[in-house]
């Protein structure tokens, strides 16, 4: 149903052109689900080392199951508002349709994780509802919200994912694609760790 009713690999292969992927990347994709934007990154770059993080270990188990062949993926249980790495870990942080699952306090808190795990220099790349582009897509995103919350999917629709990005220290902040689907607007964004981060005193 989601691949069908979201453009699902229309707007995951969008991302991963966006995001630069290189051979020697180490990867996260922070709610992986079962795993199908990392299994596609694998096949396109099968020298990376990719990491998913979920925090429902069922979902977890399956991912294991569904890419038992795949060697250069790690899949993790864990929350994404205390990411069980090491800090300045990744070259890219990818994440799709996970952002509007979560409330303001949560949001702030993963930019702020993503931010801590990535290397200086490093990107986080997004796909998630963003602003409706007319007013049937903000009919369209209803039932989402219906279904979700209205507290954790006004954020997005109301444009605030660049916000968190720079509250948590991210520079080069852009809102890139954006496409139309059954359920709303999906709009893709990156934002970049500084390299020479200042030190507050």
């Amino acid at each position: 149903m989601i691949k069908w009713t979201t453009r699902e690999n229309t707007f995951k292969t969008a991302l991963i052109e966006q995001a630069l992927l290189r051979p020697n990347h180490e990867i996260l994709d922070i709610g992986c689900g079962t795993g199908t934007l990392l299994l596609q990154i694998s096949k396109l770059y099968p020298q990376t080392t990719l990491y998913g993080l979920d925090a429902d270990p069922s979902i977890i188990e399956i991912a294991r199951q569904k890419n038992d062949s795949t060697n250069n993926i790690t899949f993790i249980q864990g929350f994404s508002t205390a990411l069980p790495f090491d800090s300045d870990t990744f070259d890219r942080i990818l994440s799709t349709l996970f952002f509007h699952h979560l409330d303001s306090t949560e949001k702030e808190a993963t930019f702020h994780e993503i931010f801590r795990v990535l290397k200086p220099g490093g990107e986080v790349h997004i796909a998630d509802y963003g602003p409706p582009s007319n007013l049937f897509m903000r009919a369209a995103f209803l039932p989402i919200q219906l279904l979700d919350g209205f507290e954790s999917t006004n954020g997005n629709i109301q444009g605030q994912i660049e916000r968190y990005m720079k509250g948590a220290g991210f520079e080069k902040i852009h809102k890139h694609k954006s496409f139309d689907t059954l359920f709303g607007t999906i709009s893709l964004y990156s934002a970049t760790k500084p390299i020479n981060l200042k030190i507050i005193n």
